[in-house]
């Protein structure tokens, strides 16, 4: 494994981390990176002695550019699209060090517990993206689920409907970490939002066809009843009767406890990064809180979640979470680091 940080290849373009439209000619990307791999002496990742997975968390369209369903644009208003281009130029400078790279994908259709479609309130009204549901708001009959979605999601039964989502609500509302958000529809499987930033995904081809490797998508987020935030698990397993509702993602655990080094990047760190990481740390914390010493987490490579109210401020602005969780990170043992340092000077590394 080479710790050399490599220049940036002649193809790439900065500006098109900002282009919505670009799409990477695959053919073109594997004879630049056959040239590269004889030019910069590039071994094989499966010859890596100390094996470093790069985990870029939901890099997609929608997140990644204002075109988006659901802009992450920080408070900077360029959050994304800047972290998009600091992403591909990690992969570059650090070629021959990264072995494996895992992009996941938030994926979900018309109808999930966190759109408004699947809601409408007393009078049968749709619901608006941008607020709260709770458990007792359900209790009271102010918010119900849409009794359209009853037939193929639960056999038209619509009292165990009503039982699950307050049940869903409750445990949220138990566990702390969240209530329950309605979002935009977003990254719906099919549509262009749901598609990698192209200039992420022309990176890491780079990578797979001059280290010969083979990068991974972990899909999440297709279960209409229950949030997915972390690629690790989605936020409720079960449900009120006590059967289950979802499981954990024990092989992509696996995968990461394994690694010798887990680098952590992408959108948006105030939800399914921190989540993600989250997830992670409490695996960690299951098996040897020592490991927590083997997570680098890009923190100039990610965003937090805002939403502009059209008057210079915000209507919400989820940036404080993001730091409060990256501090707890830190105080857990995993590494902040900046993508624009040398591999080589990070701690243990």
């Amino acid at each position: 494994m080479s710790r050399t940080t490599l220049p940036l290849p002649r193809f790439y373009d900065p500006r098109h981390a900002a282009d919505w439209g670009y799409r990477p000619d695959a053919t073109a990307v594997a004879t630049a990176a056959a040239e590269w791999k004889t030019r910069h002496a590039i071994k094989p990742s499966a010859a890596d002695e100390a094996r470093i997975h790069l985990l870029l968390i939901d890099v997609q369209k929608d997140f990644c550019f204002p075109e988006g369903a659901l802009y992450v644009a920080g408070q900077s208003g360029t959050g994304a699209v800047d972290d998009s281009r600091r992403i591909a130029e990690f992969v570059y400078a650090n070629l021959g060090s990264l072995t494996d790279i895992t992009t996941t994908l938030d994926t979900h259709f018309a109808y999930q517990i966190f759109f408004p479609s699947f809601w409408i309130d007393a009078a049968g009204a749709p619901l608006t993206a941008h607020r709260v549901i709770t458990a007792d708001q359900i209790a009271t009959g102010a918010v119900r689920p849409n009794p359209s979605v009853a037939k193929w999601l639960c056999n038209g039964n619509y009292a165990w409907l009503c039982k699950q989502v307050q049940f869903y609500c409750a445990e949220l509302e138990k566990a702390g970490k969240y209530q329950l958000y309605l979002w935009p529809p977003h990254c719906l499987l099919g549509s262009d939002g749901h598609a990698l930033v192209g200039a992420i995904h022309e990176a890491r081809l780079f990578h797979d066809y001059a280290r010969g490797s083979q990068s991974w998508c972990e899909v999440k987020g297709g279960n209409p009843l229950t949030e997915n935030y972390s690629v690790l698990r989605p936020e409720v397993l079960t449900r009120f009767d006590g059967a289950p509702l979802a499981q954990r993602n024990t092989q992509f655990i696996k995968t990461l406890l394994a690694a010798d080094a887990v680098v952590i990047a992408g959108q948006a760190a105030s939800h399914c990064v921190k989540s993600s990481i989250d997830d992670l740390l409490d695996e960690i914390v299951a098996h040897d809180r020592a490991l927590a010493k083997k997570v680098y987490v890009l923190t100039d490579c990610m965003s937090a979640v805002t939403v502009p109210d059209g008057k210079g401020g915000f209507v919400a602005d989820f940036t404080g979470d993001a730091r409060a969780a990256m501090s707890r990170f830190a105080a857990a043992g995993m590494n902040l680091v900046a993508s624009t340092d040398p591999i080589a000077t990070w701690p243990g590394l």
